[in-house]
């Protein structure tokens, strides 16, 4: 009796949840994994400081942070 297998690719054609929320350098377009540095500018705001480990370019981000309660 012949045995059938389906061979799955591992290369996902959409990236894990949280790769696609990551920035990217606007000069190399090296991807960054983590900030360097954050900040509280509010209770709802943080701020985040990333700089590129390839090239050094840097930029801030800023993200309104959404408060659950549970019932």
């Amino acid at each position: 009796m012949p045995a059938f297998a389906e061979i799955m690719s591992s290369n996902s054609h959409r990236p894990a949840p949280r790769e696609r929320d990551l920035p990217t350098c606007a000069v190399c377009s090296d991807s960054m994994i983590a900030a360097e540095a954050s900040a509280f500018l509010s209770e709802e705001v943080v701020s985040y400081l990333w700089t590129c480990e390839t090239c050094g370019y840097g930029f801030v981000t800023k993200h309104a942070l959404t408060r659950f309660s549970c019932n």
